[in-house]
C-alpha cells in the first residue's frame, strides 16, 4: 500500500514521505500490479521545473510516488507534519531519500526478476549493472548507456525495453532529460516501474564519488557537490532558489495565469 501524498508548504507541491524500508515495501506493491508506474523525487531543481513547465508538472502529478529527495524539501515538509514525526522519535531527514539511499536495498523487493539500467556512459553503465547483479542476485539485470542521447538512441531504448520486458527501470539521464523522456515515451514503454535516478548510475558504478550519507542527513550534500562540480552545481545553489522564489510569489498572486503554463 502506498501512503497518500502530503503537502510541502511554501514550495506548493505534494510528496510521498517514505523511509527506505517503506519504499521497498511500496515497490513490492507497484511491481505486483504489472502496470506502468513512476517513482520520482522532489528537490529544489525539480520544484522550479514543476512550477515553470506544464509537461514536467503533469508527469509529477500522475506519479505513483514522489520522494522527498532534497534536504530543504524534507525540512519544510517536517515543519508541517511534526505530529506525524513525534511518535516515531525521528526528524524529517529520516524521510529524505536520494536514489543512493534506496538503490542498495533493492535486494529486498520481493519477486524482482528483471531490472533495466538506462543512462551514463558505456563503462559506467556496465559497472553499475555488475554491481546491481550482486545487490539483486536473483534478478536478471541489463543496461543501455545514455551518453549522447538523441532521437535514434531513444527509439533504440524503446525497442530494447519492449524486448527485455523489465519489471523495474532505473532511468538516469539527469534532470530534466529523464523526466522529459518519461513524459514523451511512457505510453510507448512496456509496463514497469520507472524510477528517475539522476546521476545515481555513475554512483552505483563507483565512477562518481558519493557524498558521505551523514552529510545528507545534515542537509549539506549540496556543499559536497559544489566542491566536486562547481560549474554544474553553482547555478542550482546560488541562483535557482531565487528563481524558484519568484515563481512561487507569482503563483501565489496570479494562480489562474500560472496554473496552465
Amino acid at each position: 500500500m502506498i501512503p497518500d501524498r502530503q503537502r510541502v508548504p511554501v514550495l506548493d507541491v505534494d510528496a510521498t514521505p517514505l523511509r527506505v524500508n517503506e519504499l521497498i515495501d511500496a515497490l513490492d506493491g507497484l511491481i505486483s500490479t504489472g502496470t506502468t508506474r513512476t517513482v520520482l523525487g522532489h528537490n529544489l531543481h525539480s520544484i522550479t521545473l514543476f512550477h515553470s513547465c506544464a509537461d514536467f508538472r503533469s508527469l509529477y502529478d500522475q506519479s505513483s510516488i514522489v520522494l522527498l529527495d532534497g534536504a530543504p524539501v524534507a525540512m519544510l515538509w517536517g515543519l508541517a507534519h511534526k505530529r506525524q514525526l513525534k511518535p516515531l522519535g525521528q526528524g524529517p531527514m529520516a524521510y529524505r531519500l536520494g536514489s543512493m539511499d534506496w538503490i542498495p536495498a533493492l535486494g529486498g523487493v520481493k519477486g524482482l526478476e528483471r531490472v533495466a539500467v538506462i543512462g551514463a556512459g558505456r563503462a559506467a553503465n556496465t559497472q553499475a549493472v555488475a554491481r546491481l547483479r550482486t545487490i539483486i542476485p536473483d534478478a536478471t539485470v541489463d543496461g543501455m548507456p545514455g551518453e549522447g542521447w538523441d532521437e535514434a538512441l531513444e527509439m533504440a531504448v524503446v525497442e530494447w525495453l519492449d524486448r527485455f520486458r523489465p519489471q523495474l527501470v532505473l532511468l538516469g539521464l539527469g534532470m530534466p532529460l529523464q523526466e522529459t523522456v518519461l513524459h514523451r515515451r511512457l505510453t510507448q514503454f512496456p509496463p514497469a516501474v520507472y524510477c528517475a535516478v539522476g546521476g545515481a548510475i555513475e554512483q552505483v558504478a563507483g565512477v562518481q564519488k558519493l557524498a558521505p550519507r551523514w552529510l545528507g542527513r545534515l542537509g549539506l550534500e549540496w556543499a559536497w557537490r559544489l566542491v566536486l562540480h562547481p560549474g554544474r552545481v553553482a547555478y542550482r545553489v546560488f541562483v535557482e532558489p531565487w528563481k524558484l522564489a519568484g515563481l512561487l510569489v507569482r503563483r501565489h498572486f496570479q494562480p489562474s495565469q500560472t496554473k496552465g503554463k
